[in-house]
């Protein structure tokens, strides 16, 4: 019988017996799984290729009991922990190395209550497994734009999308979460249940337990709506770019366009010789009627002289999914992000000087337009507070092999530097890499000395540390 070597929060390593491995094993429903088992090298592979960690173990839940025996367990032995929903956190930190991984993937489910328009989701669940079961009646709620996204990430974090202008933010339509805190319970959180750690965890990221189950409200969506792609060269970019933040400023809260400058993928509808040659794409979206749609975007369309123009009906689903092949698992990944509360020509130029040095094909810089009812919610409503950004800037500096990591990181790096004298100061805490810790507080600014006393509440311990860290407040942990 063999031991198996577990990485502890102290930095130092923990040999554990077969037996207590065994034993963890069978006290659950799910799977233990050790670095030998057939299945450990794909269950820990995430999107981020730039990422690779190898856990001491891997304990993969299918339900609620199973993560508090994982809780449990990690917690008994002052182990490290990660936790993973989806995996597509930019920074990674589903993975830890030579720890316990929590893996949620095989806690999938998704219930709709049609008639009070209500969603449970478990946090294995994929932005496309949520809208594939609420769109069979109609209906969805804000999250992200690429479909491969983990729901639970991505609403601990804030999330938003092409519906956040009319409906607010992810963490704006979550009406409850069960949580499994550091003390290996399970506790509902709402306005009315543990009111402050349902605050943090609306936005404040995985620092406050582990959410085996979402309550969201829903709203009629679809299952049709007006959206798709405008292609401008990119000798017409700064013309257009100037027209498009007027015509942003008067959109109603159903219509959201966003800008992507990159090179121009081989996309059927892009003229082939185009490909790989810069572009201009604005990314239009209307989730209100149809005809008003056609009137509101109709100005955005007659501007200028597109390359392509493929706007029209698409399934709201369907939709969600556009970009998900510009943003397929495996590749090299690495992000830098501003809010802005305007575009001003300064920032217009820097963003059109650094389209011309862009270091790889797969690279881009992507504006996304918030504001409308997103904006409406107080700073201090939600652990996420900034809710002044008009537009998040995300650049997402993508390439294929080591070689190219030097010249793409740096000049995403500089990017960031240029533009930063026009940001709000602000940061979308999912959009944050692993070494960007020095920005933590930045993220939630004057929300930050709330969450660390919350996090002395439930995580005195710092049990869960592997995300963007928020330390718990000294003297509240000694209670």
């Amino acid at each position: 019988m063999g031991t198996f070597l577990v990485g502890r929060m102290d930095g130092s390593v923990l040999e554990l017996s077969q037996e207590e491995v065994n034993h963890l094993a069978e006290s659950l429903h799910g799977q233990l799984l050790t670095p030998t088992s057939p299945d450990f090298d794909k269950v820990r592979a995430i999107w981020n290729g730039m990422i690779d960690r190898k856990p001491g173990l891997i304990v993969r839940c299918t339900s609620a009991t199973d993560v508090m025996q994982a809780v449990d367990f990690a917690r008994q032995h002052q182990l490290r922990v990660s936790v993973r929903g989806g995996g597509h956190n930019i920074a990674g930190s589903a993975l830890n190395e030579g720890g316990l991984m929590i893996d949620l993937q095989l806690m999938r489910s998704v219930r709709i209550d049609p008639q009070k328009r209500i969603a449970r989701v478990e946090p294995g669940c994929t932005l496309a497994d949520f809208d594939h079961e609420a769109q069979v009646f109609g209906l969805a709620t804000p999250v992200g734009i690429n479909s491969t996204t983990g729901i639970a990430g991505l609403t601990l974090g804030g999330g938003f999308g092409w519906l956040s202008r009319k409906y607010g933010m992810t963490i704006d339509n979550l009406l409850s979460a069960d949580i499994v805190t550091a003390n290996g319970q399970l506790v509902q959180a709402s306005q009315d249940q543990h009111p402050d750690l349902f605050w943090a965890i609306r936005g404040g990221g995985g620092n406050f337990g582990i959410v085996t189950s979402f309550e969201f409200k829903l709203h009629p969506v679809g299952p049709e709506i007006l959206s798709g792609l405008i292609v401008h060269p990119f000798q017409d970019a700064k013309k257009v770019l100037q027209f498009y933040r007027e015509f942003a400023a008067g959109l109603p809260d159903e219509t959201s366009v966003w800008v992507v400058l990159r090179l121009a993928p081989p996309l059927p509808f892009i003229p082939e010789e185009w490909h790989g040659k810069p572009v201009v794409v604005l990314a239009a979206f209307h989730g209100g009627d149809m005809g008003e749609g056609e009137r509101v975007l109709e100005p955005l369309r007659r501007f200028g002289k597109p390359i392509a123009d493929v706007i029209g009906p698409h399934p709201y689903a369907k939709w969600q999914q556009a970009f998900d092949p510009l943003l397929t698992a495996g590749a090299r990944n690495y992000w830098k992000s501003h809010n802005f509360t305007a575009l001003p020509d300064d920032l217009v130029n820097i963003m059109l000087d650094y389209v011309n040095q862009l270091p790889s094909s797969q690279t881009e810089i992507f504006v996304g337009q918030v504001g409308g009812q997103m904006k409406r919610v107080p700073d201090q409503e939600t652990a996420y507070p900034h809710r002044n950004a008009n537009f998040v800037m995300n650049v997402h500096t993508r390439w294929e092999t080591a070689s190219e990591d030097k010249a793409c990181i740096q000049w995403a790096r500089n990017f960031f530097k240029d533009s930063a004298p026009f940001a709000t100061g602000g940061v979308y805490v999912n959009f944050l890499t692993e070494e960007e810790t020095d920005r933590i507080q930045a993220a939630y600014g004057p929300n930050y000395a709330r969450l660390a006393e919350v996090k002395a509440t439930y995580d005195p311990d710092n049990l869960f540390r592997s995300n963007q860290n928020i330390i718990p407040t000294k003297e509240k942990a000694t209670h």
